[in-house]
């Protein structure tokens, strides 16, 4: 049976987007790593944005890379912010795991969004990169460093987040056709973050 906390999470960001947007560091600290990844995406690219949340400051730097902005996310707050903040870009309210778009971009980004999903469902969405990728997409998303579930705290309420083994990782990834160029676990430079970047090299 899925953790509880798992179920929450959207209802959980939807009550808290205030404090979100607040507490969000916008030091650009991932700044080394979206720069890595917007070499393999390649200028000017259309990038998909899966779990934006507000769009600060991942998606607002991409845009002012030059690079357009698909931006994903179930809580309906969050993208009343991203909108507000950043019109000219297309936001879209859905659960990533349900995604459908019919389209594929350039690069796809799931960064401290995916590692909220279930153990099972992390495992589905890899069909779900796939299908919105082409060869030389780029994919880049954050885990945890092993296979294991964690309990954090946002707003004095109970914040799931999982992790696959990193073994699974690769052999999803490699099952899906994306090479993995790097992945740096608990990266010390980037604020701890556990982070996979890989390149799509062939269409299943």
């Amino acid at each position: 049976m899925d953790n509880p906390a798992a179920q929450q999470i959207l209802s959980l960001y939807q009550r808290h987007t205030e404090a979100f947007a607040r507490l969000r560091s916008c030091s650009l600290f991932e700044k080394a790593w979206l720069d890595k990844f917007i070499r393999i995406a390649g200028k000017p690219g259309h990038i998909l944005d899966i779990g934006c949340g507000t769009g600060q400051p991942i998606a607002a730097y991409f845009i002012d890379q030059g690079l357009q902005v698909t931006g994903v996310d179930g809580t309906p707050a969050m993208l009343e912010y991203a909108r507000a903040h950043l019109p000219d870009q297309r936001w879209i309210q859905q659960d990533m795991r349900q995604l459908a778009l019919d389209e594929t971009f350039e690069g796809l980004i799931a960064w401290d969004s995916f590692f909220h999903l279930t153990q099972d469902d992390q495992r589905s969405m890899f069909g779900i990169f796939a299908r919105h990728s082409k060869v030389g997409s780029a994919l880049m998303f954050t885990s945890g460093p092993a296979d294991g579930i964690a309990m954090g705290q946002f707003e004095g309420e109970p914040l799931f987040h999982a992790s696959l083994a990193p073994q699974e990782y690769r052999a999803l990834l490699a099952t899906h056709g994306f090479a993995v160029l790097e992945m740096k676990p608990e990266d010390p430079e980037c604020a701890g973050h556990t982070i996979w970047l890989a390149e799509k090299i062939y269409d299943k």
